[in-house]
């Protein structure tokens, strides 16, 4: 079905100059928890967005289309039959079973009996606007679909995508309908995380230039490997066609992003002279997303479709990947559609420099792909890559911001135009409210409050707390740590005992590898003695702390432990508090003051602590190196000598609970 629906304001001759395609379909929402616990990639992430279109007035002057499941021939050029015959059955009655249980097996996976139709439904729809786009039966389109697929690999399920619905595209395209005479197809990936699936699909394909921008942090996030560092430029036929820009750190925003179109993507673009583009259109960088922890802006993703439009005759689809926040997602997919129909007044400015770092990145990424890319051969000028921004976060303002600081702001807006092409204006939400990214109120206020962390495990080494401070890792760390917003050292540090019970438990972790690591039973028993180190920081410090061992993005919009549960757990019993739902370290423990600051350490939940004690959860003694690191924590604190603190970590590794 295909509708082009008329509109009071516009004329139907205007409409078929620019024939936008939107492809939305409720069915796509059958995929959810199975038992409907919240989730990041949830149903209302297509649904935010196709409301704020319909609010909008959008859909009227549109080509809106109904989703088409994808075909398995189609799905099996960049499938295994495997694994396309898993996501066909797994929605069916004789999986219910099982269901739960296969889907513990993948990373960052869960099926539900809506799960399979909208795995087709995603990638069929691609097709059906790729396909359109490419005819020239649409100049543009827009597929908002879900399950995401940028992570799904040939045999595998991970990280919320079940099909790769833009890989699955691309190969409809260059291998199935050769007449239309698409021969070369740049995929943008601009989703926060790496499009590790794609990339291998099309590893040594010189018909694809696969670019992905992407938080990377020497691969401590999400998917945690090496493959989305810039060193990963593809192979064979492919080599040079494979563009990562691997950012070290979060906090990215439009600046950081625009010179990377202006001084990578946008040259190699030209040379490349694609004929049709694929934008993997991940809004997970967007203000205020709680998974991804950057601040692009609605308007900075304007600027960087409208950059991209210049090349394929402007013929670009794009597709939804992630995107956690529903505001930021349902504003930036606005921001873009507006772009695609070129009906809006340019407006706007930015005041932001990059980051020091992204001058680094981009340096680097010249360097590897000059070779293949001779526009990337030159070095930038040194009077560009000097100006970067001070501090968190980058700025982004209105006019009638930039007024309030006109003294100094005129002049950075100056020195702005040597940084970056001049950039195209496009109007976002009227009321300005995603223009300035502000810091998180509550920061600011739990900022001004001290409490004593207590730690028992390796953060008892001085040097590996500060990795939860200041970012980086120490040796024995399987990968670095992101840091605190505020890396401000521990104002003190003080070590004492009590009266709990140190264990350590879990098969392996994520900074440590193959082992065990500390946790403590949150209830008091007199015949247990455990030693702590506190440190006195922030609580605002301590919310970072606390995401970090949770493996949370430390960009969180609200606390996760606020003054309203402080005082709760100081006031009255019990004194913890499961803070979390998930999370190996979830559980908030009140231990008492030192100098009227109060102290808190975090451990397991008691749900987990039943399991540790039942055998669910295994008990398991800790590796060399992080044994190692907590002995040197003890000794350092000069309450034991080494005998005893091996003696210390013998003795908890072993006793039963």
């Amino acid at each position: 079905m295909e509708i082009l629906a008329g509109s009071q304001t516009t004329s139907s001759s205007d409409i078929q100059k620019k024939r936008v395609g939107l492809l939305y379909d409720d069915r796509m929402c059958a995929h959810h928890t199975p038992d409907d616990d919240f989730h990041p990639e949830n149903p209302n992430r297509i649904r935010s967005i196709w409301n704020k279109l319909q609010s909008s007035r959008i859909p009227q002057r549109c080509v809106v289309l109904d989703a088409k499941e994808a075909e398995d021939k189609y799905v099996l050029s960049v499938h295994s039959k495997k694994h396309v015959d898993l996501i066909r059955d797994i929605s069916s009655k004789r999986f219910n079973s099982r269901r739960n249980m296969i889907a513990s097996k993948f990373n960052s996976i869960y099926f539900n009996e809506g799960s399979s139709e909208s795995a087709f439904l995603a990638a069929g729809s691609v097709i059906e606007v790729a396909e359109k786009v490419a005819k020239g039966e649409l100049s543009s389109a827009f597929a908002i679909v879900r399950p995401p697929g940028h992570h799904a690999e040939h045999d595998e399920a991970m990280g919320f995508c079940l099909f790769n619905n833009v890989a699955v595209a691309a190969s409809f395209l260059l291998n199935e309908r050769p007449e239309l005479g698409i021969k070369k197809i740049l995929i943008v990936d601009w989703d926060v995380h790496h499009g590790n699936g794609t990339q291998k699909m099309f590893w040594k394909d010189s018909r694809v230039l696969f670019f992905s921008v992407h938080r990377h942090e020497f691969g401590s996030f999400y998917p945690a490997n090496d493959d989305g560092f810039y060193t990963m430029i593809g192979e064979g036929p492919g080599a040079g066609y494979n563009i990562n820009v691997p950012w070290e750190n979060g906090q990215c925003g439009d600046a950081d992003y625009l010179a990377v179109w202006d001084h990578i993507l946008i040259p190699v673009s030209k040379e490349f002279n694609p004929d049709i583009i694929i934008i993997s259109a991940g809004f997970d960088a967007a203000l205020g997303d709680p998974l991804g922890g950057c601040r692009v802006s609605p308007y900075g993703y304007s600027v960087m479709l409208k950059k991209l439009m210049s090349f394929a005759q402007g013929k670009i689809v794009l597709a939804l990947e992630g995107g956690y926040n529903l505001d930021s997602i349902a504003n930036s997919a606005l921001a873009c559609v507006e772009v695609l129909l070129e009906d809006k007044p340019i407006a706007g400015s930015t005041e932001a420099y990059p980051f020091e770092s992204t001058w680094r990145v981009i340096q680097a990424v010249r360097h590897e792909l000059s070779d293949f890319w001779p526009t990337l051969a030159d070095k930038l000028p040194a009077n560009l890559i000097s100006q970067t921004a001070a501090s968190f976060p980058n700025i982004l303002i209105s006019s009638s911001d930039s007024e309030a600081e006109e003294d100094n702001g005129t002049q950075r807006l100056k020195d702005l135009e040597e940084v970056l092409q001049p950039l195209s204006k496009l109007k976002v939400d009227e009321d300005g409210q995603d223009k300035v990214a502000t810091p998180n109120p509550w920061r600011s206020e739990l900022s001004k409050i001290d409490v004593w962390y207590a730690a028992f495990g390796s953060n008892m080494w001085k040097p590996r707390f500060l990795c939860y401070i200041e970012g980086g890792q120490v040796g024995g760390m399987q990968k670095p740590c992101s840091g605190s917003m505020d890396r401000t050292p521990p104002k003190e540090i003080v070590w004492k005992s009590y009266p709990y019970r140190l264990f350590f438990g879990r098969e392996s972790s994520s900074s440590w590898g193959p082992g065990g690591v500390a946790f403590l039973d949150p209830e008091s028993k007199s015949q247990d003695k455990a030693y702590l180190c506190l440190y006195r920081i922030t609580l605002e410090q301590f919310n970072d702390v606390l995401a970090q061992e949770n493996v949370l993005s430390r960009d969180m919009t609200s606390p996760l432990f606020d003054l309203a549960a402080l005082t709760s757990i100081t006031s009255k019993e019990p004194k913890f508090l499961d803070v979390l739902r998930r999370g190996w370290y979830r559980n908030v423990v009140y231990l008492g003051n030192e100098d009227n600051f109060p102290i808190l350490t975090m451990t397991c939940s008691h749900l987990d602590l039943k399991s540790f004690k039942s055998g669910e959860l295994p008990l398991k003694g800790p590796c060399k190196a992080y044994a190692a690191t907590l002995i040197k924590g003890l000794v350092g604190g000069g309450l034991l000598s080494e005998e005893e603190a091996m003696a210390y970590i013998q003795e908890a590794s072993t006793k039963p609970l």
